[in-house]
Order: structure tokens, then sequence, then C-alpha cells
């Protein structure tokens, strides 16, 4: 039975992070005639997309891959029938640089409406965030919780939605937001200044000390798997909604303490945990209603959280292994 993808050109903006890369593997599964990358490499890498590209119908766009360089956007929306649009500095980076955030999430996803304006795209898909509605007033969210947004990112992405909303409006550009929960997963960045917390813990057990949590470990969170929050993507792509904004989770509130708690049993550690005062966070409690996702787009999650920890925990012991190798070799 032919699908709405059958013989479709996608591009995937922002293809190559960590979700980014999960959307074009998810793509690949379905009959699509090409999936094309167009991505800066700031945030992703060529390496998450190793697998994706075996295919033959993946392809990197060759020319660039940001969205402030409208004519080399524009350049790769005239080949696509739908676009999935991800690309963003995230929570932390628009923080510290605001006006960097201002020029990527903002402008950036504007170039993006405008060239899918231009060029007749069928189908937008645009990556929000639970972000916009800051901390929950009730529970769980549904898509009509009030916007308690206070980050300069969850600003972005109520600017982004607003934008794709008044597309619609006078353009009739058809497409869905989509509302991540907390995503993580395979290809998750564990290095650097900005990594997640669930890192942040299996880099204590590493190193053989007890993991730190902040304040009493009750900051709640609805934790989504990444092949989850892709398959969402391609639902979007497929469902016959015009145009509305959907959470993406699983509705499962999880505590920090659980989480450490999860992994130290993960990890075969007997270590405790270390509670400490402060520790500065920006949500301390979310967790969203998935129903109305179900409902039009199709999605349902899939990976409980045992299992989708498990599956991280492996990759990083993997990717660890073979970046030791490879400095090893050098």
């Amino acid at each position: 039975m032919p699908t709405a993808l059958d013989g479709k050109k996608v591009l995937v903006i922002g293809g190559a992070g960590l979700v980014g890369s999960h959307v074009v593997e998810a793509l690949l599964e379905e009959p699509v005639a090409e999936v094309v990358v167009y991505d800066n490499f700031s945030r992703g890498t060529r390496e998450n997309l190793d697998e994706a590209l075996r295919d033959p119908r993946c392809r990197v766009f060759p020319l660039g891959g940001d969205v402030c360089q409208r004519d080399l956007l524009d350049a790769a929306v005239a080949e696509a029938d739908m676009v999935v649009h991800l690309a963003a500095l995230w929570l932390l980076h628009c923080h510290e640089y605001p006006e960097s955030a201002f020029e990527v999430n903002m402008r950036g996803t504007f170039n993006v409406l405008q060239s899918c304006v231009r060029h007749g795209v069928e189908r937008l898909v645009f990556s929000s965030s639970a972000s916009v509605y800051g901390d929950a007033v009730s529970e769980p969210m549904t898509e009509e919780h009030p916007f308690n947004n206070w980050t300069f990112y969850g600003a972005t992405k109520i600017a982004g939605e607003q934008m794709m909303k008044a597309f619609y409006r006078r353009y009739g550009l058809r497409g869905v937001g989509l509302r991540y929960m907390n995503v993580y997963g395979p290809r998750q960045d564990y290095r650097g200044a900005y990594i997640a917390v669930m890192m942040k813990i299996l880099d204590c057990i590493d190193r053989g000390e007890a993991p730190v949590v902040y304040g009493d470990g009750s900051q709640a969170y609805d934790f989504v798997h990444v092949r989850d929050v892709a398959r969402a993507n391609v639902c979007a792509l497929k469902a016959e909604v015009e145009h509305g904004f959907y959470n993406v989770g699983t509705g499962v509130k999880t505590s920090i303490r659980e989480l450490a708690e999860l992994l130290l049993e993960l990890t075969g550690s007997d270590l405790g945990i270390r509670y400490l005062p402060g520790g500065e966070s920006f949500v301390t409690n979310r967790v969203g209603c998935p129903k109305a996702a179900e409902r039009d787009l199709g999605f349902r999650w899939q990976i409980g959280l045992r299992e989708g920890m498990q599956s991280l925990i492996d990759w990083r012991r993997e990717h660890q292994e073979r970046l030791h190798a490879m400095h090893g070799r050098a």
C-alpha cells in the first residue's frame, strides 16, 4: 500500500545531529527516493551518518549546510518534496550566546519557512521543544498548556512555532511542529561543557566516584529515546493533519534520583548517590501528555527507560573504545 513518502525527496536540515541522524535512518526504512542531509557540522558529525550513507539514496548536500546562508539553503530546499528542520543551537548555547541563538534558531527558521514556500514544499516538520512550556502548571502537560517559558532557547522555539502558524495561515504551508521532551540515546554528546545529566552520572561511575545529584533529586522529566523521536518525525511526515504542534514523549515521569539509581544498577555499580545543594536547572518538573500525537500522527513511543538507557550505555562504551583505539594508532 503506497504511503505519503513513496518516491519523495526529503531534505533533513540538521541531519547529522543526535536526532537528525536517527531521522535520516528512519526515513531510509521508508520507500523514499532520496534523503539529503543539510548540516554545517557544528554539533553533528559525519560519523553519525556512517550507517545512513551506505544507502545509495542518502547523501550530504555538497555546497554547505548553514541555515543562515540563504542562497545555499534555498538551493537545497529547491530539490526537496518534504523538509525536516532540526537545526538549532540548544538550551545552554542559547543561554550564553543569545545573539547567535537569534540568528540560527529564529532567523534560520524564518529562512527555512521562506524557502519552503518559495519552492512549494509539500510538508514541513519542525523540531520544537517542550521548553516552550517551562515548568509544569498542570500534569501531564497537554498541547494546550500555557507557554510558561523563561529561557531564551524556549523563546526561540515559541517564535518558530508562531512563524510556522503564520506561514500556514498566509501561504498554506502544511506541516507540524514536534515538542520533544527530554531526548536521549546513542550518539548523544558526552564530552564538553554541555553534556546531559545522564552522561555526567556515567562519567562519575567511570571514575569510581559517587554520582552527584543536586537538591533531593526530585526534579522529574519525561525521557524519550531518540529512535522513538525519529519515528515521530516520520509519522509527522506521513500524517494527514495539515497543521499543528504535538508533544513527543512517553507521559512517564522519572526523577533524577530514579535515573541515577537506574544507571548505577545497569552499570553494576555499588556506589551510592552524593546529594549536594544548588545546581543550575532551567526546568524542574516536566512530563508531557502523548495522546494527541497518537491520535493525529499515529505515533506512540516504544522504548522504555531501562532498555533505552542500556542502549546508551552500550553505545557510549563502544564509542569510547573506538576513540581510544584510534588515538592509540595515531
